[in-house]
């Protein structure tokens, strides 16, 4: 609601040059781009896990030339096998793809929170200040609880929570005050920072617009717990909205 509004605002700002930034919507494309590139990643990411993850399978043939003597407790026994292998393999793939969600999902919080506070910090103005660090905890707030959730998902043991738990928690006050020591330095209107901060809020969008409906909410509500219920999913799209809702009165002051 903000991001990419404000990537607009600033790559059409008046201190830019007429050419090429005035001439073409260079947000849009960036945050298209961004997509594209957190949807190959996605991709890559998962297919590596999963070849890395994989265990070796028995293949059916092998069952093939067995006593025939004793073909209907081969069958049995191999019917349970297999779907025991099948349980198995859906829950590896399962995993695999909550841990490739957690990761490329902390990616992009991560970028979109050292840009957050490199605003804040660089900011002179007070008043803007206030509201933006109300506006800034709720959504940090927020953020961290569906970035806690795909990590609990993802299972990874206790120093890997940790190492991301941390990042999360570091990357905003580290943009901050890294805003704070610019400040002497950084214009927020000069050409270089329209640039700079405009491109990096477009990408960031277009990832956590990817992010948003693919690998989360397209996940949970194509899942079979809510295929299964109606009733379920129709409450599930009142939370959506009222959070959606939520989120975009933040917008205001962020």
């Amino acid at each position: 609601m903000h991001v990419l509004p404000d990537s607009f605002d600033m790559l059409w700002s008046d201190c830019l040059k007429e050419k090429p930034w005035h001439e073409f919507p260079f947000s849009g494309l960036v945050a298209m781009f961004s997509a594209i590139i957190t949807m190959m990643v996605d991709s890559l990411a998962t297919s590596i896990y999963t070849k890395k993850c994989r265990t070796g399978v028995i293949p059916e043939s092998s069952h093939a030339g067995g006593d025939q003597e004793m073909g209907a407790v081969n069958f049995g026994h191999f019917h349970g096998h297999h779907h025991a292998e099948t349980k198995t393999e859906s829950k590896e793939s399962q995993l695999v793809r909550y841990r490739v969600v957690a990761m490329v999902l902390e990616l992009g919080i991560v970028v979109h929170s050292v840009v957050i506070g490199l605003g804040m910090g660089a900011s002179n103005n007070t008043c803007t200040i206030r509201g933006l660090i109300a506006a800034l905890c709720f959504h940090q707030m927020f953020e961290g609880m569906g970035l806690g959730g795909c990590i609990l998902q993802a299972e990874y043991k206790f120093l890997k929570k940790a190492i991301m738990v941390f990042f999360f928690s570091v990357t905003t006050p580290f943009g901050i005050a890294l805003g704070i020591a610019m400040s002497t330095t950084y214009t927020e209107n000069s050409p270089s920072a329209l640039i700079t901060v405009g491109l990096l809020n477009a990408s960031s969008a277009g990832l956590l617009i990817y992010m948003a409906l693919v690998d989360l909410l397209s996940t949970d509500f194509m899942s079979p717990r809510l295929q299964g219920s109606i009733k379920l999913q129709l409450k599930s799209y009142v939370a959506v909205f009222l959070g959606a809702g939520g989120m975009s009165l933040m917008a205001k002051w962020a």
